[in-house]
């Protein structure tokens, strides 16, 4: 079918997101940026595994696709349910970031690909090249986090290897299905669910460490890109893109994605992107959501630190990563 596809230029995307209700303003957004991007795209399904999204939220989305000539499904989840299933205490993260590593069994079967987003991301150009890249080798496809903790890879027994962030997952779905990827990843996490620092993003890079595909960091930007040189990136994980893969991801994304806490719908914030993810929000039905109060002093704080560290990135990495650990605590506790 595939084939077929392709050789009639026919553009059949499918998108998927993993959210809750309180996370519909985002979540309306980066699917307002996907439609507004991909016009050229001949068909694009939209898949939600969402825990307990309001039914009005889904018909007002609903609408909201349809104007585009797009689809959106709705696939009902209960996240702590997810997260028990596979005996992972999520810690600060929602339960329903597990779900992703159930597209096998919840989406439609014919289904054979999938691109899977987080719903802190926008997308900023076109998703075609990406799409038409396919797992080369690999079940699925991602790019590297070249910042992720080199103790905590020593943990997990990849110290030598890259690490990938798991915000963007390009899924080949027969590949999945083929080498019961769901099974050997709910395996790991049942012996080793309650040390994963991040939860299924380690559990992936570790059972298919050797099934991994690389994709440029464009499709996959953070503001680490902002803060850090690339020769210290480089330095942390020699395996990291190149440079002008780097140069590309920082100045002219494709998919942005809005890692930590410096989010644009946060008040106060001054992320390089906030504008954009402005920009798109406006474009929906929930364009008059209003900024989450209560971040102005902490984003005070984080510009002081960041002009103080700025020529010194060895010294803002270590501070980063002794401090995200008991960051994210606090925040576990807070949940």
């Amino acid at each position: 079918m595939d084939f077929w596809l392709i050789v009639f230029g026919w553009q059949e995307v499918n998108i998927l997101y993993t959210v809750n209700n309180n996370f519909i303003p985002q979540l309306a957004a980066g699917i307002c940026s996907i439609c507004e991007n991909n016009k050229d795209a001949n068909h694009v399904d939209f898949y939600v595994f969402g825990d307990g999204i309001a039914s009005d939220n889904k018909e007002i989305l609903s609408r909201f696709v349809a104007g585009y000539g797009r689809h959106i499904h709705f696939i009902d989840i209960d996240g702590s349910v997810v997260a028990a299933d596979f005996g992972v205490d999520t810690g600060a993260w929602n339960g329903i970031v597990m779900a992703r590593l159930l597209i096998a069994r919840l989406l439609p079967q014919d289904i054979d690909k999938v691109l899977y987003l987080d719903g802190d991301t926008i997308v900023r150009g076109s998703l075609l090249n990406l799409w038409d890249s396919n797992p080369a080798e690999g079940v699925l496809s991602m790019a590297m986090e070249p910042t992720a903790s080199r103790p905590r890879r020593k943990e997990l027994g990849i110290e030598q290897l890259p690490y990938f962030n798991a915000g963007v997952l390009l899924v080949d779905l027969k590949k999945w299905r083929e080498n019961d990827v769901e099974t050997r990843i709910l395996d790991y996490c049942a012996k080793n669910g309650s040390y994963l620092f991040a939860n299924d993003q380690d559990a992936i890079n570790v059972v298919l460490s050797e099934e991994i595909d690389a994709i440029p960091p464009k499709y996959n930007a953070s503001n680490v890109f902002s803060y850090y040189p690339y020769s210290f990136l480089h330095r942390l994980m020699p395996q990291f893109s190149s440079e002008k893969e780097y140069m590309d991801a920082r100045e002219d994304p494709v998919i942005v994605h809005y890692l930590g806490e410096e989010r644009p719908w946060r008040k106060g914030n001054t992320h390089a992107y906030r504008l954009e993810y402005s920009k798109y929000l406006s474009m929906t039905p929930f364009a008059d959501t209003a900024l989450e109060a209560g971040w102005e002093m902490y984003f005070i704080l984080w510009r002081l630190f960041n002009a103080a560290t700025k020529h010194f990135p060895s010294l803002r990495y270590k501070v980063i990563d002794c401090l995200i650990p008991s960051f994210l605590k606090l925040k576990s506790r807070a949940k």
